[in-house]
């Protein structure tokens, strides 16, 4: 199973500007970021105290069920 970081990296790069670009961008420019995480209580954690913008933790809830459907 991969991790969340690299399935979201397919979002880098968009047209459009939507949270699911902004979120994979701030997540490829953070260094401290858990790229090798997988699991939904480490990412959320780490969004909660490091959120970059007001709608992450929800655009991290529906990514995060996407990823989980593609990854089981």
């Amino acid at each position: 199973m991969r991790s969340f970081y690299h399935y979201m990296m397919r979002y880098r790069g968009n047209r459009t500007d939507d949270e699911e670009k902004q979120l994979a961008e701030w997540m490829f420019g953070d260094h401290s970021f858990p790229k090798q995480a997988k699991t939904y209580d480490e990412i959320s954690r780490y969004l909660e105290w490091n959120a970059p913008f007001p709608s992450a933790l929800s655009a991290f809830d529906r990514l995060y069920e996407m990823y989980k459907m593609e990854e089981d």
